[in-house]
């Protein structure tokens, strides 16, 4: 049966090629022929430094001109040139149930211009033993975690690795050959707990997936932002958005900021209230004086859900995990403006979107609106019942 979409999507022709273009390509064509309609993302030495979505032909070196920074250009070169050193840093993924997906994660591992120390794949209770034969195949170090939930794995990587530095990616990802070097060049600052990454879409083939990058993407942009302190204290009305400094896919970490202030909430995330043990962790962070850093040079591909219900099921579990975090984060921190959130700004939010929806329909901005308000009600209800338990 086909699949119902929103009404501005009726006239996007799926799937939705994804066109990368060297900025410094010697081929006069690649920069004066028209580009065809898709997501085009630039390219300079190697490294994406800007995108833009096209739904009718364009010159190329127009959009170049219109989405690519000249800042961002001279940071991604800043970048190239600075010499690769060596860093004592494990990769970590957690997994369950994806053999292939993992599979093709890891094999773009021994790609990565700088080396790891070790590869730590952290299984969450899979069933039968395909997991642990991609992992040996692959000569990663197999974990096993039968506490089901994802920062239950995590906590489990964390104390497996005997490293200086941690970073985490996703079974569902693919790295640049640069993701692991560069996260570690942004650790150019002892006060820098923690550093994400670009990530773009490994595939735009369906209308969930068009419609998870359009409004729930990872991608945080090509300039490099530094979160600190006074990130987290201009925003004292209703908390940090702290969800802006990047996603759990593509995040690394100084290993001593987990024997500071401890490891992730098992609360969190799936497998328990949906998601956010990631931002929850880096709200943390900022709290006890840290700083987060947004890096663009440290670049991944993600593939997003492909068919719209398991997209629902998502956000669903999307909007329960960031209401849990902010309970969370009220308890860890006593910060108020995490419950202003709650009970001031989301019901103010929520009754603007579903007037505008019931007065002009559904678009692809509003239209898992019913899961985005169910699971707010889910995280909240979830954290409450189980608000004394130990956090790890």
């Amino acid at each position: 049966m086909q699949e119902i979409i929103p009404s501005d999507l009726a006239t996007v022709n799926f799937p939705v090629p994804i066109h990368y273009l060297d900025l410094a390509s010697h081929q006069p064509d690649a920069v004066t022929a028209p580009i065809s309609a898709g997501l085009v993302v630039f390219l300079a030495d190697g490294l994406p430094v800007g995108q833009a979505y096209v739904d009718r032909p364009e010159a190329a070196a127009e959009l170049a001109g219109r989405a690519v920074r000249p800042d961002t250009l001279a940071h991604a070169r800043e970048v190239a040139q600075q010499p690769l050193q060596k860093r004592d840093v494990s990769i970590l993924i957690c997994t369950k149930d994806r053999p292939e997906e993992l599979r093709r994660c890891l094999a773009s591992i021994p790609e990565q211009s700088l080396e790891p120390a070790e590869i730590i794949v952290v299984d969450n209770a899979s069933s039968g033993d395909a997991t642990r034969r991609v992992v040996e195949d692959a000569g990663a170090t197999y974990v096993r975690e039968d506490r089901v939930g994802l920062d239950f794995a995590r906590n489990a990587a964390i104390r497996a690795a005997k490293t200086e530095f941690v970073a985490f990616t996703d079974d569902d990802v693919v790295l640049h050959q640069r993701w692991l070097e560069n996260l570690m060049k942004a650790f150019d600052r002892p006060e820098i707990g923690c550093v994400t990454g670009l990530i773009l879409p490994g595939e735009l083939a369906t209308p969930a997936q068009f419609i998870f990058e359009k409004h729930w993407g990872f991608g945080r942009g090509y300039i490099r932002q530094d979160f600190g302190r006074d990130f987290y204290d201009s925003h004292r009305r209703y908390g940090a958005p702290v969800w802006t400094i990047g996603a759990g896919a593509s995040q690394a970490f100084r290993r001593k900021v987990f024997d500071e202030i401890g490891l992730f909430d098992v609360r969190l995330d799936m497998g328990a209230a949906g998601c956010s043990g990631d931002s929850e962790y880096w709200n943390r962070l900022l709290h006890h004086g840290h700083v987060c850093r947004y890096e663009p040079t440290a670049v991944s591909w993600h593939f997003h859900r492909k068919d719209m219900k398991g997209l629902a099921k998502q956000i669903y579990q999307y909007m329960s995990g960031h209401v849990a975090a902010l309970l969370v984060q009220y308890q860890n921190t006593g910060n108020s403006a995490n419950l202003r959130r709650i009970f001031i700004s989301f019901p103010k939010y929520y009754a603007g979107r579903l007037r505008r929806r019931l007065r002009k329909g559904a678009t692809s901005n509003d239209f898992f609106l019913r899961q985005e308000m169910l699971g707010s009600v889910n995280g909240a209800l979830y954290v409450l019942r189980r608000w004394k338990m130990p956090a790890w």
